[in-house]
């Protein structure tokens, strides 16, 4: 739930369905460099014993000689990013993701970077307050190697329906 603060910087910062054009590409401003309490923290919230994930020895042997982070962290975070510019108070939900891919694996170190791409938009045909929106996150390492691409879909509110 947005606090009072929060609902009105919501509507200067966030983006409607009327805001958005496809080809539009927003630069997410926030960085962060995976850590290995990150990679821990989510493998162990998300139960994944992957030993991948947390076993040096294990890792060594692989074709990528040590450990990496989990996808789904950097899925999350790349997708999170855009949240404040494009969906914070707009969104009625994620109806899902059409295609995710992990070109690269994230190592413990690699500082990550992300945009997003308006890929595709339409109108409701179930909800007529609300117009349909296919984002494409992209996650960058700091060598420009795309680490993450993913398609979401999300039901995105119009501004005649604005929640306030």
């Amino acid at each position: 739930m947005l606090n009072e603060s929060q609902r009105g910087r919501a509507h200067e910062m966030t983006r409607y369905y009327e805001d958005l054009e496809v080809g539009q590409v927003y630069k997410h401003p926030v960085t962060r460099t995976a850590t290995d309490v990150d990679n821990l923290l989510y493998v162990t919230l998300s139960h994944n014993p992957q030993p991948l994930h947390i076993d040096d020895e294990f890792a060594k042997k692989t074709m990528h000689g040590t450990r990496i982070v989990s996808s789904l962290w950097t899925l999350a975070f790349v997708n999170a990013q855009a949240v404040m510019p494009l969906t914070l108070g707009t969104t009625l939900g994620n109806l899902g993701y059409e295609e995710i891919r992990f070109p690269t694996p994230v190592r413990i170190g690699d500082t990550i970077r992300s945009e997003t791409h308006i890929v595709s938009m339409r109108e409701s045909a179930k909800y007529p307050n609300a117009g349909i929106v296919t984002f494409e996150h992209v996650g960058y390492n700091q060598r420009n190697e795309v680490v993450v691409r993913a398609k979401q879909v999300s039901l995105h509110l119009k501004k005649a329906h604005a929640i306030t």
